[in-house]
């Protein structure tokens, strides 16, 4: 198993000259590498493979217009070429977006593998740099000196801080002892996730507490004149404010989706389309603000590295006009409704924890392989015997759940 420790760097003025010009070349290659794959495919219809990208930086090297690619290491910029054709392998293959050009204004990074850095020591040397890299270690769990990484990434973000990523191959940890327990997992806006054992757990809305701060520091960015030193200090403090969010949003999902996988040996999810949701221009700010897409993927991660089950249902299941008592559904259901009756059983429901409930419910059908588990279909709900169908769902484009991430299952 892949793992990486990511801590703050702090380079002196000739290494931060160094790496500044290591981003530039990697940026250079990584641009004209894309602009050549696509001349080439629109006009011969050709794709590039790797091989041919490598020639292709053995003549750029040759190139007297760019002999400054010389003078950086040149495993950055082979590594910049295998990301590239990972990129496109993982965009014909749909699991990512056409690969973009590099700004110079966005987040650099250059890669190092083993044959341009060492670690000896607790001290790390970057391949053209005479002194080693000073960066502050905050894993005490962790032994430095013993140490061995893969590779080593150096960024620097937009708002100014360096970083060093160590990544390492470590062994597997140990499973998480059963619980017995599984949970239902309704994710919202109201409240960032309700529980199907009733917990609520609030949206702290990082952004929204933000939002003057960030409006005034871009208001003060557009005043500035282009290409000023006071414009990229305001850019810089504009950057720095959006950190700020991004941190804290991150340690709220960790935090939330770890003490998840604690206490479940199971956890169910709708399999929510993000994408389509934020073209509602009236809920988009609030909708990005939650970070439902990472949430999912720490679960995921989470899941599969401490032995837990992560299931995913459809996207179609209706798990808040379904009663969770008797299986009733309801013709429709407005997003101003949070609470409803069952004109069937008289049950009265809290949208988002009945959801909840009717996720779990639903996330246990698939785990048994039930026929109808593809849009929660066949679901026996709790003080009920009736069996809802699948006739009216079958007409619709359902996908199956995702099946467990734990290995050998």
């Amino acid at each position: 198993m892949r793992t990486a420790y990511r801590c703050r760097a702090y380079p002196d003025e000739q290494q931060q000259a160094v790496l500044n010009r290591t981003f530039g070349c990697v940026r250079v290659v990584w641009n004209r590498t894309l602009a050549a794959r696509q001349a080439r495919w629109h006009q011969a219809g050709e794709g590039t493979s790797y091989v041919e990208t490598d020639r292709a930086l053995i003549a750029m090297k040759k190139d007297p217009a760019l002999a400054f690619l010389a003078e950086v290491s040149s495993v950055p910029l082979q590594q910049a070429l295998r990301h590239q054709h990972r990129a496109f392998q993982a965009f014909f293959a749909r699991r990512a977006r056409y690969p973009r050009f590099k700004s110079r204004r966005s987040r650099q990074s250059a890669h190092y593998t083993r044959r341009a850095f060492t670690l000896r020591g607790g001290q790390l040397r970057l391949a053209k740099t005479s002194a080693p890299l000073r960066f502050v270690w905050s894993w005490p769990e962790a032994d430095l000196t013993t140490l061995d990484p893969a590779m080593v990434i150096i960024s620097r973000e937009s708002d100014g801080r360096w970083y060093a990523t160590f990544t390492i191959d470590a062994s597997d940890p140990e499973p998480l002892p059963e619980t017995g327990r599984a949970v239902g997992v309704d994710l919202g806006v109201t409240h960032f996730a309700v529980t199907s054992a009733g917990e609520k757990i609030d949206n702290p809305r990082h952004l929204e507490r933000r939002a003057r701060s960030l409006a005034r520091y871009q208001r003060r960015l557009a005043r500035c004149q282009q290409g000023s030193a006071n414009r990229v200090k305001a850019a810089a403090k504009v950057a720095r404010a959006h950190r700020k969010v991004r941190h804290a949003r991150a340690d709220f999902l960790h935090r939330a989706s770890t003490r998840l996988v604690r206490e479940n040996d199971v956890i169910v999810i709708e399999d929510l389309n993000v994408a389509g949701m934020v073209r509602n221009r009236r809920l988009a700010r609030a909708i990005s603000g939650c970070g439902w897409g990472e949430f999912r993927r720490q679960l995921a991660c989470k899941c599969e590295r401490y032995g837990r089950r992560l299931v995913v249902i459809d996207r179609w299941y209706p798990s808040s006009k379904t009663c969770s008592g008797c299986g009733y559904r309801l013709a429709e259901l407005s997003l101003s409704a949070r609470h409803w009756t069952c004109s069937s059983c008289g049950a009265r429901h809290d949208r988002d924890l009945n959801a909840a409930t009717n996720i779990l419910a639903a996330g246990r059908a698939v785990a048994r392989g039930s026929p109808g588990d593809a849009c929660g279909a066949e679901v026996r709900h709790s003080g009920s015997s009736r069996v809802r169908s699948a006739a009216k769902q079958e007409l619709r484009p359902a996908r199956a759940g995702i099946p467990a991430l734990q290995g050998g299952e």
